[in-house]
Formats: C-alpha cells, sequence, structure tokens
C-alpha cells in the first residue's frame, strides 16, 4: 500500500491541540469536554513543554497522517530510565504506507538516546492489527494493565462529584 510517499516525522507543538485530539478520536479516546476545553489545551501545553515527554507527529504528503507519545521515567529499580508509549495512532488512511514503522523508529531512536533500558507500550485488547504490528517491531506480550478511574473532590478545580478529571479519561 505504500506509494512511495516519504514519512516526515517531527515533534508536536501546542498548534497541534486539534489534530491530536482528531486522532485520539479515530482511537476511540473520549473528546475534551467543551466547558473544559481550556483545561484541555493546558494540559497538552504542560504535555508539549514536559522534558520527560518526547510526543511525535508524522506526515506524509502534507498531511497528518499518525501521532506518537513518548514519557520516559525513572524506574526504582533500574539504574537507567525507562520510555513507555502510552498513545500510538496511525489514521485510517495511512495503514500500511509505513508511518507507524517511522514513528517507532524515531521512539526507538529517543529511548536509546535517554539511555532508557526498555521501551514498554500498551494496546487495547481489540487492536489484533497493532499487536502484530509490535510483535514484528520487537515487543512481547508482557502482561495486562488496569486503570481504575478516580473522580474529582468536590473542591478540586471546580468539579464536581462523579465528574472525571481529563487526565483520568484516556
Amino acid at each position: 500500500m505504500d506509494n512511495g510517499m516519504p514519512v516526515i516525522v517531527r515533534p508536536i507543538t501546542a498548534g497541534d491541540f486539534d489534530v491530536v485530539q482528531t486522532l485520539l478520536a479515530e482511537l476511540g479516546r473520549p473528546a475534551p469536554d467543551p466547558a473544559t476545553d481550556a483545561v484541555a489545551r493546558a494540559v497538552f501545553a504542560r504535555h508539549v513543554a514536559s522534558p520527560g515527554t518526547s510526543s511525535l507527529i508524522a506526515e506524509r504528503d502534507g498531511r497528518v497522517a499518525g501521532f506518537l507519545s513518548l514519557h520516559v521515567h525513572d524506574r526504582l529499580n533500574h539504574a537507567t530510565p525507562a520510555a513507555w508509549i502510552p498513545d500510538l495512532i496511525v489514521t485510517e488512511a495511512a495503514h500500511g504506507t509505513g508511518v507507524a514503522t517511522a514513528l517507532m523508529d524515531r521512539a526507538k531512536a529517543i529511548a536509546r538516546e535517554r539511555g532508557c533500558h526498555a521501551l514498554t507500550l500498551e494496546s487495547g485488547y481489540r487492536r489484533l492489527r497493532a499487536h502484530r504490528f509490535y510483535g514484528r517491531e520487537g515487543f512481547t506480550d508482557a502482561g495486562k494493565y488496569f486503570t481504575l478511574r478516580i473522580d474529582r473532590a468536590p473542591d478540586d478545580e471546580g468539579g464536581s462529584p462523579g465528574q472525571s478529571h481529563p487526565e483520568a479519561s484516556s
């Protein structure tokens, strides 16, 4: 399916908020609540500026075709940090065109540059095509993870009981 168009991988900027939200929606993630749009944009800006985060946009033919978020963090049982990919999204139209490989190659290079001992990622159970890709990239299925949603306290940034914090909706 690859027609030879080059894939350009670049760091995200604060101006990429809308396109990243569109890509996250394609993955099935909930959109930010319009009432908390300013909060979501502030979280995104912090994410872009964080020294422990390297998030990337892939473009083909002048169009955004994918997104990868990489977080580097210390582990208490290792002398070197670990890298984690919570989000890797390729548009449906760009599947099979080398976009995921280009993003993953850059993520692996960043992890090496940052001295990481491991690179891990998470993927939904239903994403079988992605699982095959990760296997081809050298990843092994190392287990599963569990999520507990945390509701805000009533006085936390104006939230009300039962209202999820924007960062907990991934």
